[in-house]
């Protein structure tokens, strides 16, 4: 009997996640895209980049220093992963420069270039000259290095360029010193329309200005990355928990990760400036290019080049949400299942802002875990307090990279009046629920919103999310009880009509798996997540897979699931979608479960599933499971957007076929797009008929 547990049978998470960035890259390679959004996905590339730095390296270092062997199911130890991350990104980063490079190229005949400052023209060079004094020379830092000044502290992510200095009065003293470039400044100069100018580049032709009596003989742009994970826990390694205990502070004092430098600066200099920040060799970046892929936004989101994105998509309401019906009436009447971006985040902001107003209501309760910068939901919050209601929310401080957002809303919330819970000792609180009491006739009538996503109406527009509203009693009443367990003691956290971690939904999605199997002759599983590592759950579906259980993974990023194993997977088949949109969702179809479809703000990892307070929801309405499953099915059956994952770990293209090419999230818009058509022409039985079937008419689900 082959044994399941053998590391040959799982790829490496961080390996794993190679790949998803790779694929990202992909994308910025594919000519078919506009050049805007070829230079986007470099950006998400980069941005993607410098967080696994900061926390998965650097999770990684810490357990090595730890003397940690052994850290996930594939067995590979820390220093291993170190040694293969270093040599794939080495290895792809003159892919990324030659496709930047190839990008930077095309666009210069659209009118947008990057231009360094010795290519310039006298009459632009006395631009930036008076642009250096204007804007730049107020806030650049130079820093002496010499017995007197130390080596500075440098910040996370910390920019600039570090020199070398000659005397006027003493040609024979030589100076070093480094010029800090804050993030307050934009990355790239417009010059004009279209042509960007780097701004270490204007920086350094001015260093007597910042040195005074000072030459510069030669120079050479740097950046740093440290570890931002304010902790790591080693109870379980291959998943590095991070836990707020000295404040974000600490953020900035992590140790050296990476850094970044040109490749033609002086090595000399680069030496000694690692010799302050002691980078190990092969985690020290040299660019052709420019360094900080991530600052490519800057020219993606110059409006006067929209035309070389993809167009935007307008987000619909679809009936019943598109006349003036109290969404409270609406829902009594029916459940609401939404696909965002494709269908409007608004009702899910409404249904809090008409809370807030409604003076029936008496309490509005609400998980917050990414709410953006300025956020309606909880300026509605804030007023429904202010008036009396009672508002309770829980606000999760542990939102990797959104805390201060995070802090700043709670005490905004506590201010108003709210109640504000900071979270929960030991988990963290990533389960996305709303729940409205009103009074209704002399009794209280309660509504829900679930969620995949975070209640933000930004992202809300560019990941692929579910809401799902409801008035059904059944799950408002297991709603009190999860907020009852957020806001008082509760030893065992149990729901009866919703699944809660970290009791509950592992068990079940380990039984509905092994229920499959043992129907296996007639088993599917269809399942959406973002990521797969949890190893029991692996395990559970190998055995289903063994036992003939027909299983389709649409997985965006890590999969830790070896799929095609003979014996073992050679019935499961993992796709990755990228494309336009974020994928983001979660659902889940159990052919032969009595409910057979549910949603979940989980992913399918162990702190998902043992260290978070995380929702699953069975979905028990007819229309939106009708609705759920031909969306999973319309997933498995794109071949424009698609990678498959192969046994090796790598991933290939699905092929597109000759005679229908299949683009789910273009498909997903013109659909919605029909239904707001046909609501202005048709009768709401037609109406109700597109609203059926997401599949075109003859088309195969």
């Amino acid at each position: 009997m082959l044994n399941l547990k053998n590391p040959s049978l799982y790829n490496n998470r961080e390996l794993s996640w190679l790949q998803f960035n790779t694929r990202v890259l992909k994308q910025a390679q594919d000519e078919s895209l506009p050049l805007l959004e070829r230079l986007k996905f470099l950006a998400i590339y980069g941005t993607n980049l410098d967080e696994f730095y900061m926390i998965r390296v650097a999770g990684l270092k810490k357990l090595f220093t730890a003397g940690i062997i052994v850290s996930s199911a594939d067995k590979l130890t820390p220093l291993e992963q170190l040694r293969e991350i270093r040599e794939y990104l080495h290895q792809e980063q003159q892919v990324v420069e030659n496709c930047l490079l190839g990008i930077l190229k095309k666009l210069e005949t659209q009118g947008v270039s990057i231009n360094y400052y010795n290519e310039l023209t006298q009459q632009q060079k006395s631009y930036l000259s008076r642009y250096f004094n204007d804007q730049i020379y107020p806030v650049v830092i130079p820093i002496a290095i010499d017995a007197t000044h130390p080596f500075p502290h440098l910040n996370n992510l910390s920019f600039g360029l570090i020199v070398k200095l000659r005397d006027n009065d003493n040609a024979s003293l030589e100076r070093t010193g480094i010029v800090r470039i804050p993030r307050v400044l934009d990355r790239f100069v417009e010059l004009d329309t279209g042509t960007y100018i780097p701004i270490e580049s204007i920086v350094a032709e001015h260093i007597a200005e910042l040195f005074p009596g000072y030459t510069l003989i030669k120079h050479a742009s740097f950046r740093v990355t440290r570890n931002a994970d304010i902790e790591i826990e080693e109870e379980e390694a291959d998943d590095f928990m991070e836990i707020l205990e000295e404040g974000l502070k600490l953020r900035k004092k992590g140790a050296m990760v990476r850094l970044e430098v040109e490749s033609d600066g002086d090595e000399d200099l680069i030496n000694f400036f690692n010799r302050h920040i002691n980078v190990y060799q092969d985690d020290i970046f040299r660019f052709h290019t420019f360094i900080n892929l991530s600052s490519l936004w800057q020219i993606v989101a110059n409006k006067n080049f929209a035309h070389l994105l993809i167009e935007p998509y307008q987000p619909r309401n679809l009936p019943p949400l598109d006349n003036f019906e109290n969404i409270f009436a609406t829902l009594e009447k029916q459940d609401i299942m939404l696909f965002h971006p494709y269908e409007s985040f608004d009702p899910v902001v409404q249904l809090i802002q008409a809370a807030a107003k409604d003076p029936d209501v008496v309490s509005i309760k609400m998980t917050l875990y990414r709410s953006g910068t300025d956020s309606p939901i909880v300026k509605a919050l804030m007023g429904a307090s202010e008036s009396g209601k009672q508002v309770t929310v829980m606000v999760e401080l542990k939102a990797r990279f959104d805390e201060e957002n995070n802090l700043i809303w709670a005490k905004a919330l506590e201010k108003a009046g709210a109640h504000v819970i900071y979270g929960i000792k030991g988990f963290k609180v990533h389960a996305k629920a709303t729940l409205v009491t009103r009074k209704k006739g002399g009794k209280l009538k309660q509504y829900a919103h679930i969620g995949t996503g975070n209640y933000n109406p930004s992202t809300a527009k560019i990941y692929t999310d579910m809401s799902y509203l409801t008035s059904k009693d059944v799950v408002t009443n297991d709603l009190t009880r999860f907020f009852h367990f957020l806001t008082g003691f509760s030893k065992k956290g149990k729901l009866n009509e919703l699944y809660m971690s970290p009791a509950q939904i592992k068990p079940k999605i380990l039984s509905l798996i092994q229920n499959e199997a043992r129907k296996a002759k007639d088993g599917q599983i269809i399942v959406k997540l973002n990521s797969l590592v949890d190893d029991d759950v692996i395990r559970a579906l190998y055995k289903a897979s063994q036992a003939g259980v027909k299983i389709d993974l649409i997985v965006r990023g890590v999969c830790c699931l070896k799929p095609g194993i003979e014996g073992v997977s050679e019935n499961i088949r993992v796709i990755s979608i990228l494309g336009k949109y974020l994928e983001h969702s979660r659902a889940f179809y159990f052919k032969n479960d009595e409910t057979g479809i549910y949603i979940s703000s989980a992913d399918w990892m162990p702190r998902n599933l043992t260290r978070r307070i995380e929702l699953l929801t069975a979905i028990k309405d007819q229309k939106a499971k009708d609705k759920v499953l031909q969306f999973l099915k319309l997933q498995c059956a794109d071949n424009s957007l698609a990678h498959e994952l192969q046994s090796d770990g790598s991933y290939i293209k699905v092929a597109k076929d000759d005679t229908k090419t299949l683009n789910n999230h273009k498909h997903l818009e013109d659909y919605i797009n029909k239904i707001v058509k046909a609501t202005k022409k048709e009768s709401a039985s037609v109406v109700e008929q597109l609203q059926s079937s997401i599949f075109n008419e003859g088309e195969e689900q």
